[in-house]
């Protein structure tokens, strides 16, 4: 799935390890962001896309959250870090890249959280992406169903 520009694929996964760091560790995005291009094969990475990834969602925190929130069944505080990083990615996709169909945000974001996160991880993550995405998404979900 690689592109002259390099692989969105490669650039979300990156960027799920490097909001995972800086969910536990607090430390600026931007630090993070040059640890993993120094410090990690960044080849074939949409290095663009992740660029944006990892400065916006920081950015967007708080919005992001307040959107997660209502579909989980816990606080947000509580939800394991790799599944939250996960989510933060989908519905930041969501609501900011309109032009990443739903189906590639939700199946990327899924992916991410059975790579990454705890056995059954993925299943919570698809569970309450699929929730927002008839929130921020109902006219792509919409015209998918006629």
């Amino acid at each position: 799935m690689s592109t002259r520009k390099g692989s969105r694929h490669k650039a979300r996964r990156a960027a799920v390890q490097a909001l995972y760091q800086w969910q536990l560790t607090g430390q600026e995005p931007h630090d993070i962001e040059q640890h993993f291009i120094l410090g990690h094969d960044m080849e074939d990475v949409d290095i663009e896309y992740f660029h944006c990834l990892i400065r916006e969602i920081p950015l967007h925190k708080q919005v992001l959250d307040d959107h997660i929130a209502p579909h989980l069944d816990r606080k947000v505080t509580e939800v394991d870090p790799v599944e939250l990083a996960c989510l933060r990615l989908g519905t930041y996709e969501f609501g900011f890249h309109p032009e990443v169909p739903y189906k590639v945000v939700l199946n990327e974001a899924v992916e991410l959280a059975k790579t990454f996160g705890a056995e059954h991880g993925h299943k919570y993550v698809n569970a309450v992406l699929d929730k927002l995405a008839q929130k921020l998404r109902p006219q792509e979900l919409s015209a998918r169903s006629v």
